[in-house]
Order: structure tokens, then sequence, then C-alpha cells
């Protein structure tokens, strides 16, 4: 509201009240020294924790949870987290129709509909921070549709997390999608 409408709007108002008047009068010049928060003033106050890598997953404790035409994904059991800062982490295992295996730690950001890659596993057990240090929207296509089954399928409800991470684990061990909203 700008201050020349509050001036037409009092010029034209008698209030007989003084202390009405003057809180009428604070009511209406707050949102003019109000400074709302905007997604970027949001992202500034938000940080991420420090990245603990886990150990790497073994095939008794995959979870798999979604099949592409050609590849096969799981989530290992003991790397899932829910971290103070709201962020679901995760290792993923992809197996190839022909048998070639990628593993990745990744994280899902409920919040703003994003994933991360923080780390690649090698063969030996061993990771490979990723060098790439920032956050992506997910997307249901075809070829990242893992992502996107994962968010609304297990982890997330909307924009917030959907419960704790034993309830996450056992969605994915018995394959049971959370109920649309």
């Amino acid at each position: 509201m700008t201050q020349t409408t509050m001036r037409k709007i009092t010029s034209r108002t008698t209030i007989k009240n003084p202390m009405l008047g003057l809180i009428l009068m604070a009511s209406l010049l707050a949102p003019l020294h109000a400074q709302p928060m905007d997604d970027e003033d949001a992202e500034k106050e938000w940080k991420e924790v420090a990245l603990q890598l886990p150990e790497a997953p073994q095939a008794t404790n995959l979870l798999p949870f979604y099949n592409s035409d050609n590849q096969a994904f799981s989530v290992d059991a003991k790397s899932l987290t829910i971290t103070s800062d709201g962020i679901v982490r995760y290792t993923l295992v992809s197996i190839s129709s022909s048998g070639a295996k990628n593993v990745s730690y990744e994280g899902i950001r409920c919040s703003t509909y994003e994933k991360k890659l923080y780390a690649f596993g090698r063969a030996d057990g061993s990771w490979s921070r990723s060098r790439r240090n920032q956050w992506d929207s997910i997307q249901a296509l075809a070829a990242n549709k893992q992502h996107s089954t994962l968010f609304s399928d297990y982890f997330c409800e909307g924009n917030t997390i959907a419960g704790k991470a034993p309830a996450m684990l056992e969605r994915l061990k018995k394959r049971q999608p959370l109920k649309p909203l």
C-alpha cells in the first residue's frame, strides 16, 4: 500500500478512539517496511551438513525399486539416512542388462525437488567425490526416472520428507510406494 493510498484512507476515515487510530496506522504501515523473503534469501539461510560417505554397498543390502528397459536400480539399505538439513542421502546401485554396475552416493532434497550426486563408487569399495557440487532439478524423464521414483514413491510427500528412514526402508523392502496425495 502506498503512502498516497494510506493518506486517502485516513483522510476519509474518522476514528474516535486515538489508541484504535494508532493501531490502525501501525497495521497499515507494517507492510511498507516488511521485506518478504525471496527464494534467494531462503537459499542463503539453508546450510548443507558435512558429507560423510558410507561404506561400499553389499549385495545383500540392496533394495530394488525401479527397472527401466535396460537397467535395474536399487538403494543400499545401510546407507539411507535423513540429515538434519532435510536431505535424504542414499547409495544408488544400477545394473545394466549387460551386467555393468554403477554405484553412486546421492541426496534428494524434498523441499526443492532436487537431487545431488556426491560420489561415485569404485570397484575396490572406495569413493571418488563428484567434481560437481550442485543441486539439479529432478526430471521424470525415462533416462532419469529413478530419481523421480525415489522422490514421489518412497522419500517425499509433496515437498516434505515422508517419515523417518526406517519407514522409507520398509516401503522399499515391500516395494510399496506412498499413496498419492
